[in-house]
């Protein structure tokens, strides 16, 4: 049974930073594909970016803001959030594919993050 657990969200003001985790059992990070997602009220959930072993992706909308991390000793994987304005104000949620897919079988909970202007 796979288990992802986020956690970090919280309220912080535009202009500043924010770190979420998210600490995964029954699959090893390092040989998954493991990305962040989230859903804003009344939007779409939107794939902020993934990493795989060899490489990842990060969405137009958060590059050269978000940055993805990976502790392979912790078997966590991190969403550091700098820059941060009020529109990235949403539940984040961290999703696991299996190696070399993107078909997200396994979600976290989610994670509030609020940016206060």
């Amino acid at each position: 049974q796979v288990q992802l657990v986020e956690s970090g969200g919280g309220l912080v003001q535009a202009g500043g930073s924010l770190r979420l985790s998210c600490a995964a059992t029954g699959r090893t990070v390092a040989a998954a594909t493991m990305a962040w997602f989230r859903q804003a009220p009344g939007k779409d959930r939107e794939l902020l970016g993934y990493i795989t072993w060899n490489g990842g992706y990060y969405a137009d909308s958060v590059k050269g803001r978000f940055t993805i991390s990976r502790d392979n000793a912790k078997n966590t994987i991190y969403l550091q959030m700098n820059s941060l304005k009020p529109e990235d104000t949403a539940v984040y949620y961290c999703a696991t594919a299996k190696y070399g897919t993107v078909s997200y079988d396994y979600w976290g909970q989610g994670t509030q993050v609020t940016v206060s202007s």
